[in-house]
């Protein structure tokens, strides 16, 4: 049942002259889409009777069975602050289901509530995520196109001057504030131009929601102070990428399921189970959490990015780390994961492998407590250190071995997917790139 009735929603868009709602989803790339209608169709939709062509989304349906129909969820209805006094626009985020009404396989974020179901059999009530995306500022040109100019020269925590980009972090904390996130920290990230903004964990579903949302602020906030938010993992060569370190715990009820006080630095059974399945799946579910071919780019040795497959307490060169935070605070941190991954697709697969670790009872491997980055390859093995995949080519490989991760996605998104990224892998593959030409056009 929704939180929220439709006599709040009407009387939301009356007090604050809301004349337009955005039906938004999510396609398989997680690129948010949204149908715009008049509040005269407001009725409608809260029926679940608006219809879409589900054939010219990405990874939806095939033109001869294309209609799909929009279910909003309540809960998700808010105003966006930057629309026009003379008349706002506010939006619900929906499920997609198909013209019977019935739940669309296809739909990302139908397919995590699928994954939920399952933790809920094995008696955890939620899947608690806090997510860190990071991303680059970038100039805008005359014309209103991102160059390649960034706008500061700032580090890690820098403060103005040199942090250029810190009035829009701030515009953009504000308006997510007024939109009801609950901001934990703001601040420059380690590369030029670089940017975190940290909100509250929640549930899965809504945290997902909140991904997509901040996403969504990020750049029409970037853009109003002549600035382009990317979130592509590595924009640039030679600093650090964008990551999006993905914060995991597991509740029954009020209980945080991980914590143990008296087990082991205070974790519990659960949580090495959990991390043991993490281990297990993640060069399998590394296609789905680093979906694009730029990914790669960012998880190589010596800019902080895990490319390797291990878990400690207190290493950071890790994919998983355990911070030190305990009680309700308890967690794991998946390392790996970039913000150019489908939230709600990425959480699927990081939620499946770690149930395949409690279910089957999995024992976490030795925690790796040295700097993997200077082991050499012998020393990686003899730790039992796997490497992640070097190419999402590799990774799509790795992808089609692992039935758990396979039922994580299910057959529609697994078939789209894998379509979608292997014309992705090889438009890139036969493309020549100007580092080729620099290289062996006059040398040859």
């Amino acid at each position: 049942m929704s939180n929220i009735t439709r006599e709040e929603i009407y009387k939301r868009i009356d007090e604050e002259n809301v004349r337009f709602i955005r039906l938004q989803f999510t396609d398989l790339l997680g690129t948010i889409k949204n149908v715009e209608i008049p509040l005269s169709q407001l009725d409608k939709a809260l029926d679940n009777k608006m219809m879409f062509d589900g054939s010219s989304i990405e990874g939806f349906v095939r033109i001869e069975e294309s209609d799909m129909r929009l279910h909003p969820d309540l809960d998700t209805f808010v105003v966006f602050p930057w629309t026009s006094d003379k008349g706002k626009v506010a939006r619900i985020i929906c499920d997609i289901y198909n013209p019977d009404d019935t739940p669309f396989e296809g739909c990302p974020r139908y397919n995590l509530k699928r994954n939920l179901e399952r933790m809920e059999k094995l008696g955890f009530t939620a899947f608690n995520i806090g997510t860190e995306p990071e991303f680059f500022l970038f100039k805008l040109d005359e014309v209103g196109e991102p160059t390649m100019t960034l706008n500061d020269k700032g580090g890690y925590f820098d403060l103005a001057p040199t942090d250029l980009g810190e009035n829009c972090r701030r515009d953009i904390v504000l308006e997510l504030e007024e939109m009801g996130f609950e901001i934990e920290a703001s601040h420059h990230e380690v590369a030029p131009g670089q940017h975190e903004i940290d909100f509250k964990y929640s549930d899965a579903i809504k945290h997902c929601d909140d991904i997509q949302t901040f996403k969504l602020v990020v750049k029409t906030i970037a853009r109003k102070h002549g600035l382009h938010a990317t979130f592509m993992p590595k924009p640039l060569f030679g600093v650090n990428g964008s990551g999006m370190h993905s914060n995991m715990s597991l509740f029954k009820g009020k209980e945080n399921a991980f914590f143990d006080p008296n087990g082991e630095e205070q974790l519990s059974e659960t949580a090495y189970q959990f991390t043991a399945g993490i281990i297990k799946h993640a060069v399998h579910f590394t296609a789905v959490t680093n979906p694009t071919v730029n990914s790669y780019k960012r998880l190589v040795p010596g800019y902080e990015a895990p490319c390797y497959v291990a878990w400690s307490g207190q290493n950071r060169s890790p994919l998983v780390r355990v911070p030190s935070a305990r009680g309700l605070s308890t967690r794991i941190e998946a390392r790996s994961v970039d913000p150019a991954a489908n939230p709600y697709m990425a959480m699927s697969v990081m939620l499946a492998a770690g149930l395949d670790g409690i279910e089957n009872k999995l024992q976490a491997p030795k925690p790796v407590d040295r700097n993997i980055y200077v082991m050499n390859k012998q020393e990686r093995i003899e730790n039992g250190v796997q490497d992640l995949p070097a190419t999402l080519y590799d990774a799509l490989v790795e992808l089609q071995k692992d039935d758990i991760i396979k039922g994580a996605l299910g057959e529609h998104l697994l078939e789209h997917f894998i379509e979608s990224k292997q014309i992705e892998w090889d438009m890139f593959r036969t493309q020549v790139h100007p580092w080729e030409r620099e290289q062996y056009l006059s040398s040859y």
